[in-house]
């Protein structure tokens, strides 16, 4: 599929939301073609199952010149979390000259020539580093969350390129985009070979009969080991079911960090540059002349989003026709259904980073297929915050604000499912993991929302071979596959306590993974909610920070029985007020606390872990009486140790079955569900 559009007299600069999004992409007096837009619609629907965009109207551009479909490339780069993926297309980006190198005085203010890049991001030899992660979130982490694309021209071809996520839980991301490009470049570190993310990416493409290209990064690392990656790849594809064709894939060798790739590990040239790759890329993917400049204009959505300034956008894949700003255009869903209508009032490309306007849009063909989105695995309710500190530091505090704002980022978040919760006031989100869902709640939470969060639980469904038994015996639960790169002498406990979580040990390698001798890679398969708790800082501790553990889903099995996680009581403070160090110091007794002196607690928050299994009431808010009696010895020393603080995501999977997470702007606090004690003692059921 490819599009055209005229020439424009009047270019103007739309309000940047902050996402980079694929678009058009035009050289003055000459037009190009690309098969993503972004349109803004003057809409009578607004949330709708629309998978489809139907124009009214047949149009034809005969008279209009347009870059030929043999120029075009549209390619996904997807690979496993850390295998070097934005950092590939950050050189893409510079050698192709789509990112300028800083003057030295940009370099001091760190303020890009680009108004889409990101300020705050490393610099790095004159250029801005990372800078497809635009979302804060991701600078802060280091990971890619959302796919971003972006528009090279490379020696007069135009070179669509979306950067994709690589950790499991936004695995929706990849899903959502394979239905908008023509190839995907398959990027696997040459350390650690091919990880579940890659089976996982790699499935995916194959499915939609897509011919990879592959690049081994990382091959400048000492502990590179080339050859054994390279037979652990031909082995993925032939066990994924590649077909011949597929199967036969060029490969290149890489050092994203560098800037190079070569035919060969050591390159050849005295000035090696990403040209092998450029060159790869428009040989290898195919170009979209397969489709024909005939039939009204058609478009598959992918993505909708919500602008402040524009409202609702819908970004997709343009099947065939022609469109220009005011044409009529009606949405269908998946059966064919007429859902809703509207009418354009934008239709936005992108060159480079940067977002433009264009007035017409257009495509060819007629295939209509898309990539199916791989069910939920974890949910947990949400509730507005009830505790006796609710509104003191957000803004936004009733149920009907947080359902709507969460109702607006499914329409983006493929992967995300909400639902009604047990209560008027509460919802039901499920997504893909722990980290998944930590990130919406993270957003919102820096939004200025105040919002109480139940523990999360896994996503069973129905199983069909029992309908004689009951309860969870009758059900089916998600099965994760692990893959856990650890010390020889930590894998012990890995293995141990996974296994208490009703895991399966499917292989124990040794030393084959290129970190050397003493390592091991063991593959397990858990039920999702058996990782839930050991994720939780848990599983660091084990290792002593010498290991990884990757998870990726596999599908449903019965039942696995009842999960011992291990978890101990909890320290909860009986007092409204704030904390002491006179308090605390001989609390320290009694387990591992939460909180630092200073910090405000009320009754049922929970301020630590104890050292039993039953739960303890504490008063850490507990002052030293002073009188006008002289002491003959000096005060003891107060010493307290370093208390554990949690992150958003840690305290998601810690928690119990009784406990929620309270989230607000300053603060996330775990507290018991029924705050009471006499009512908690009494085995009052809450809300879970």
């Amino acid at each position: 599929m490819t599009s055209s559009d005229h020439p424009s007299s009047h270019q103007c600069r739309v309000p940047d939301s902050g996402d980079h999004t694929p678009g058009l992409f035009r050289e003055p007096g000459k037009l190009n073609a690309l098969e993503m837009f972004k349109l803004v619609l003057r809409s009578s629907w607004r949330r709708s199952p629309q998978f489809f965009s139907k124009a009214q109207h047949l149009r034809s551009y005969a008279s209009v010149s347009s870059l030929e479909p043999e120029r075009i490339r549209n390619i996904a780069i997807i690979a496993h979390v850390d295998h070097g993926k934005t950092t590939l297309v950050d050189q893409l980006l510079r050698q192709s000259g789509t990112v300028k190198q800083l003057s030295a005085n940009e370099q001091i203010l760190q303020t890009p020539n680009s108004a889409s890049a990101v300020a705050d991001a490393g610099i790095e030899n004159g250029f801005v580093t990372r800078v497809m992660d635009s979302n804060d979130l991701e600078r802060e982490r280091g990971i890619t969350i959302l796919s971003k694309c972006t528009s090279i021209n490379y020696q007069g071809n135009l070179i669509n390129i979306v950067d994709t996520p690589g950790h499991a839980d936004f695995g929706g991301e990849v899903e959502r985009i394979m239905s908008m490009v023509d190839g995907v470049a398959l990027v696997v570190d040459a350390t650690e070979g091919p990880m579940t993310q890659t089976r996982f990416v790699l499935s995916k493409a194959l499915s939609r009969g897509l011919r990879p290209l592959v690049v081994v990064n990382k091959v400048d690392r000492p502990t590179s080991r080339v050859a054994q990656v390279e037979s652990d790849l031909f082995d993925l594809f032939a066990t994924l079911g590649a077909t011949d064709e597929q199967a036969e894939y060029p490969l290149l060798y890489a050092s994203a960090k560098q800037g190079w790739a070569a035919d060969d590990v050591a390159p050849a040239s005295p000035e090696p540059s990403m040209e092998p790759l450029f060159n790869l890329i428009l040989s290898h993917v195919p170009a979209p002349t397969h489709l024909k400049p005939t039939g009204p204009f058609s478009m598959l959505t992918i993505q909708i989003e919500n602008d402040p300034y524009l409202g609702v956008l819908y970004l997709g894949r343009v099947q065939s026709g022609q469109l220009s700003v005011g044409d009529t255009l009606w949405a269908l869903d998946a059966e064919g259904n007429k859902v809703g209508e509207g009418k354009v009032k934008r239709i936005l490309g992108r060159k480079g980073l940067e977002r433009e306007e264009k007035d017409n849009a257009g495509c060819w063909g007629d295939q209509w297929q898309t990539t199916p989105i791989d069910p939920p695995t974890i949910s947990m309710y949400i509730y507005p915050n009830d505790s006796p500190l609710a509104g003191k530091e957000g803004n936004k505090l009733t149920s009907q604000l947080i359902r709507e704002r969460i109702l607006r980022e499914a329409q983006t978040n493929v992967a995300l499912k909400v639902l009604p919760g047990p209560t008027a006031e509460s919802v039901e989100v499920r997504g893909r993991g722990v980290l998944h869902l930590g990130v919406l709640l993270e957003t919102l939470r820096r939004e200025g929302y105040e919002l109480s969060v139940g523990s999360p639980k896994a996503v069973m469904i129905p199983n069909p071979d029992t309908p004689e038994k009951s309860g969870k015996a009758s059900m089916l639960e998600p099965i994760e596959e692990c893959t856990i790169i650890v010390k020889e002498e930590y894998a012990g406990t890995v293995v141990q306590k996974l296994t208490m979580r009703k895991a399966t040990m499917i292989s124990y390698d040794a030393g084959s993974h290129g970190e050397g001798d003493g390592w091991v890679k063991i593959v397990m398969e858990v039920p999702s909610r058996g990782l839930i708790g050991y994720l939780a800082g848990e599983f660091k501790n084990d290792v002593h920070g010498q290991g990884t553990l990757n998870h990726i889903f596999k599908g449903y099995e019965p039942y696995k029985g009842e999960v011992d996680t291990g978890r101990r009581g909890s320290l909860i403070s009986m007092i409204d007020g704030t904390s002491s160090a006179y308090a605390m110091a001989p609390l320290q007794a009694r387990g591992t606390l939460f909180i630092n002196p200073g910090t405000q607690v009320y009754p049922g928050m929970v301020i630590g872990e104890a050292g039993k299994a039953q739960d303890l009431y504490l008063n850490p808010c507990l002052k030293k009486q002073f009188t006008n009696i002289r002491a003959a010895g000096a005060d003891e020393k107060i010493v307290l140790g370093s208390p554990r603080i949690m992150t958003l995501e840690e305290s998601l999977s810690y928690m119990g079955d009784d406990e929620m997470v309270e989230i607000t702007p300053k603060h996330i606090r775990l507290r018991k569900v029924i705050l009471d004690p006499t009512k908690r003692m009494r085995g009052g059921k809450g809300r879970t």
